[in-house]
């Protein structure tokens, strides 16, 4: 059974990165700022209340692994990592030696190899299920999740089932400590740990699903209408980029239409609440205008010059113009979400928002598996890079620096040129795409414009488009191709999960196996 009492955790430079301190009953209360910031956790509750601030979000449907380390005789939360619960309990044998390998193998490659694990079971109940009913059904996953710790010689000191607002303990039969039938969970922000959090500046971010809903395409309406701005667009540019020529014109076209309505973005009134802004920034682009930019940013050379808006006043209505085409990739053209899912995601990483850098990331590979941009910048993200180096090859790029790379762009960001088919090692992965050559000048507060990029080759990075029938669409012509669920990110099994310490990478979606580490 597990002694409560010796579980505790502290607070240091603004993030939670500390746990059990065995023996310990009377830990030190939240200090002021410049003192060690320490807030003890004696029960399950407490480390119940402490998951959100762990990973900076509420998970879902999810299996959640704390690693604790020893640190001068003091027991500190090290690394987390999250795994989708598969819906398929044959499944659960090998997420679970996935989810605890890749933690405890990735924190001793580092040097911090957990000494104990805290497990947590987040799921909501099906219908007709009680929470208690979740916690009976999943109790087999947290068996298998103590044995594969206990097999590398890191005990579980607690795993906990979080349900219908209330937990149970799956490492305590005390009744009087963890009542069978669950305790019911405090109000989100009312404990110590929620003050100290706030004190430190950690927020919580809400769930994934919320998260994800900002950058899924919308099921309104409008869809139809924007489908046929999408049909219409199709028609007149893919003919134009097939044209070395009118690549170079539509390129322009496509960044002048980015940079006119991040400025309409940056000059929008303020809305309150995350729904009413992202329904604001809707309402400020058009059906034809988002087509455009859509289509336009499948070419390989474009997206990766609008990358450049990624920091300072440009990052922000750039965030937001990202998340709204990605929202208006509307069926059939899920797998074109790719590329600004992936500007989304570099304008997070860029600007140290690494939660939403992960989901957007996470989506551009599965709206597209072999989106090369996302697939380099996903690597960097999971091997814990600086984007810094990133950012300094963009820069160059638009004060008419050298091209990093050197050459013509030859694929459409899919990986199909065959010196890019497979990453580098991580600690060689090089910005992806080219930056081309061009100056740039100041046209309004936060959006810079820019001269003309030099053409590459007629054809280069787009698709062919599609004739009605091979879509499966009357009267569609598109670029790229369809399949089922394109907003769902990449199955589990392609990639284990991301080693102790790194702060980005999310692969999948919750429920399907997924993974991520922070």
């Amino acid at each position: 059974m597990t002694n409560h009492s010796e579980t505790t955790g502290s607070f240091e430079n603004g993030d939670i990165s500390d746990a059990a301190e065995p023996g310990r009953a009377d830990g030190a209360p939240y200090e002021s700022p410049g003192d060690e910031h320490q807030v003890t956790l004696r029960t399950p509750a407490e480390l119940a209340d402490a998951l959100p601030y762990l990973l900076g979000y509420r998970p879902e449907d999810s299996i959640v692994l704390a690693a604790l380390r020893d640190r001068d005789g003091r027991g500190r939360f090290g690394g987390r990592a999250r795994l989708g619960i598969p819906a398929n309990p044959d499944d659960w044998a090998g997420a679970a030696g996935q989810l605890v390998h890749g933690l405890v193998h990735g924190s001793a490659r580092r040097g911090a190899r957990p000494e104990q694990m805290v497990a947590y079971l987040c799921q909501e109940p099906g219908p007709g299920e009680t929470g208690r009913d979740v916690m009976e059904r999943l109790r087999p996953l947290a068996q298998k999740l103590r044995v594969e710790c206990g097999a590398l010689d890191v005990p579980v000191v607690e795993a906990l089932c979080i349900s219908a607002g209330s937990f149970w303990s799956y490492c305590c039969d005390d009744e009087a400590c963890c009542p069978a039938e669950g305790l019911p969970m405090g109000l989100p922000g009312t404990s110590v740990l929620a003050a100290a959090a706030t004190y430190a500046g950690i927020q919580v971010r809400g769930s994934l699903r919320e998260l994800r809903a900002r950058m899924l395409p919308r099921e309104t309406a409008a869809v139809d209408g924007q489908a046929a701005a999408l049909d219409a667009a199709a028609t007149t540019l893919v003919s134009r980029i097939l044209d070395a020529d009118g690549r170079s014109e539509v390129a322009e076209e496509t960044l002048e239409t980015a940079e006119r309505v991040m400025r309409r973005l940056a000059e929008a009134p303020a809305v309150s609440g995350v729904p009413a802004q992202d329904l604001r920034d809707d309402q400020l682009l058009g059906d034809e205008e988002a087509a455009a930019l859509i289509l336009g940013l499948q070419d390989r050379t474009t997206r990766d010059r609008a990358a450049a808006w990624m920091e300072g006043d440009e990052a922000a209505p750039a965030m937001r113009l990202w998340r709204a085409l990605a929202r208006r990739c509307v069926v059939p053209y899920g797998e074109h979400a790719a590329a600004p899912l992936t500007l989304a995601g570099w304008v997070a990483w860029s600007t140290g928002d690494e939660l939403e850098a992960r989901e957007a990331l996470a989506m551009a590979l599965g709206a597209d598996p072999d989106y090369l941009f996302a697939r380099l910048l996903h690597q960097a993200c999971n091997e814990g890079l600086d984007p810094e180096s990133i950012r300094r090859c963009l820069r160059e790029g638009r004060e008419g620096g050298a091209d990093p790379e050197g050459g013509a762009s030859d694929d459409d960001g899919r990986g199909d040129a065959p010196v890019e088919r497979e990453p580098a090692e991580p600690s060689s992965v090089a910005p992806p795409g080219r930056w081309r050559r061009s100056r740039t000048r100041t046209s309004a507060p936060g959006v810079r414009r820019r001269t003309a990029a030099r053409p590459h080759e007629p054809g280069a990075g787009i698709v062919r488009p599609r004739t009605p029938s091979e879509s499966g669409r009357p009267g569609s012509t598109r670029t790229g191709r369809t399949r089922p669920n394109a907003s769902r990110t990449a199955a589990t099994g392609k990639q284990g999960p991301c080693p102790e310490g790194t702060r980005t990478g999310e692969r999948g979606t919750d429920g399907d196996g997924d993974s991520e580490c922070s």
